[in-house]
C-alpha cells in the first residue's frame, strides 16, 4: 500500500500525535509499505526531507493559532500527495486536515482518520469549526478511536459508531516484550535510597494537573520527579519549594535519562485534569517499566489504560487529598506495587504492543481498500 499519514506536525516535535504517527510511518515501511507523511513546519519554509527512511512533506507554516499552524498552502499540498496514496489517513485534532479533505481531497481517495481527542480548550473556536468536523467525519470512509472510553464519550462520535475501531496505541517491543532493562544511566539529581520516589512524565501545560501533583505531594513522604518541560515550569518549582515538597523538575530529557527515571522510580503518577488527556502513552512506558500508576478519572481512555484495583488506582481530577492518599498507599506497600507492577506489564503485552497497533491499523486499511 502507499498510505500518507496526515498530521500537524511530525518528528522531532514533540507530543503524544506525533509519537503515534511516527511509529505508523516507520512501522508500515518495515512491513514493505510505501509510507509518507504530511506536516507543517513550526515555523518557516517549508521542506522535503527523509525522515528515517520515510518521506516528509512539511509546508511552509507562518507560526501557530489556537495550537493549529498557520499554514495555506496545506490543502493544496495535501491534494497532490493524496492523487499519489492509496489511502489516507488523518490525525485529529488538526482542522488543517478537516479543511484540507473537505476542499481538496479527490473523492475517490480512500480515507481513514484517527479521532484522539476531543477539542477542549478552545470552546469559542470549536462553535464555527464544529460544523465542519461533523461534515468531515461524516465523509471519511472509516474512523478510529484509542479506547473504548473515548469512542463512547465523545459526543462527536456518537453519530458515527457503526464504522469506528478501536485501536489502541502502543509502545515499542523493547517495552511491551517486558525486555525494558536498566540502562547506563542515573537521574541528574542525587536521591536518598530509603524513600520512595514518584514520577511524572509529560509537557507542563494546563490539562496535565501537575500542580495538584505538587500539593498533593506535601501530604507525602516521598521524593517528586517531573520529567517535561512547559510554560508552567517555573510557577510550580516556586510552588515546590513554598510547600517544601523535595521535588526535582528535570526539564527535557533524553532516551536514557528518562529510562533511568523510570527504573529509579516506585510510583507513577498521571495527575491530567482535563479530556485533551485522552489516552497517556506514558502510563503504558511506567507499566512496562512494573511501575503502579496513579491516575485520573477522565471520560477517556485514561482510567481504561491503566485500570484502578488492577495495575494501580484511580481518583477524581482535581481532588488533591485523594491523590495524595492513592500515592501515599503505595509508597507505604511494596508488595501492592509489585503486584500492581507485574499485572501492568502483561496488561502491556498482551494489550500495547507495537505489532498489536500495527496489525489493527493495516487490518482497518485492508477493509477500507477492500470497500
Amino acid at each position: 500500500m502507499r498510505v500518507l499519514q496526515v498530521n500537524k506536525a511530525y518528528h522531532p516535535t514533540v507530543g503524544g500525535v506525533e509519537q503515534v504517527v511516527r511509529a505508523l510511518a516507520e512501522g508500515l515501511r518495515d512491513r514493505g509499505h510505501e509510507s509518507a507523511v504530511l506536516a507543517a513546519t513550526e515555523r518557516g519554509r517549508g521542506r522535503r526531507e527523509r525522515v528515517r527512511g520515510v518521506p516528509v512533506t512539511r509546508v511552509t507554516s507562518l507560526g501557530t493559532a489556537l495550537s493549529v499552524p498557520l499554514a495555506p498552502t496545506f490543502p493544496i499540498r495535501l491534494r497532490s500527495l493524496a492523487r499519489e496514496a492509496d489511502l489516507v489517513h488523518y490525525h485529529l485534532p488538526n482542522p488543517l486536515a478537516v479543511v484540507g479533505h473537505l476542499l481538496a481531497v479527490p473523492d475517490p481517495v480512500p480515507t481513514v482518520l484517527t479521532y484522539h481527542s476531543d477539542i477542549v480548550r478552545q470552546s469559542r473556536a470549536l462553535r464555527l469549526y464544529r460544523p465542519l468536523l461533523e461534515r468531515c467525519l461524516a465523509d471519511v470512509d472509516h474512523l478510529v478511536t484509542t479506547s473504548p472510553r473515548l469512542r463512547d464519550n465523545s459526543r462527536f462520535l456518537a453519530r458515527h459508531r457503526e464504522k469506528c475501531s478501536v485501536v489502541p496505541l502502543s509502545v515499542p517491543e523493547s517495552l511491551s516484550s517486558g525486555v525494558a532493562t536498566a540502562g547506563d544511566g542515573t537521574p541528574p539529581v542525587d536521591l536518598p535510597e530509603d524513600r520512595p520516589v514518584v514520577l511524572c512524565v509529560g509537557r507542563l501545560n494546563y490539562y496535565k494537573g501537575v500542580e495538584y501533583l505538587v500539593e498533593a505531594m506535601a501530604d507525602v513522604d516521598a521524593t517528586l520527579l517531573v520529567v517535561g518541560d512547559g510554560d508552567r515550569r517555573a510557577k510550580l518549582e516556586r510552588r515546590a519549594v513554598e510547600l517544601h515538597v523535595d521535588a526535582h523538575f528535570l526539564g527535557r530529557a533524553d532516551d536514557t535519562t528518562l529510562e533511568a527515571c523510570y527504573e529509579r522510580a516506585d510510583v507513577f503518577v498521571l495527575p491530567s485534569i482535563e479530556p485533551s488527556e485522552a489516552f497517556g502513552i506514558v502510563q503504558l512506558e511506567a507499566m512496562a517499566h512494573g511501575l503502579p500508576v496513579v491516575n485520573t478519572d477522565l471520560p477517556t481512555g485514561v482510567p481504561w489504560v491503566s485500570r484502578d484495583g488492577e495495575t494501580g488506582l484511580t481518583v477524581p481530577p482535581r481532588d488533591v487529598d485523594a491523590l495524595a492518599t492513592a500515592i501515599e498507599r503505595l509508597c507505604a506497600n511494596p508488595d501492592l506495587r509489585e503486584t500492581y507492577g507485574e499485572t501492568g506489564r502483561e496488561r502491556v503485552r498482551s494489550r500495547f504492543s507495537r505489532e498489536r497497533m500495527l496489525d489493527d491499523t493495516i487490518a482497518v486499511y485492508d477493509s477500507v481498500l477492500e470497500e
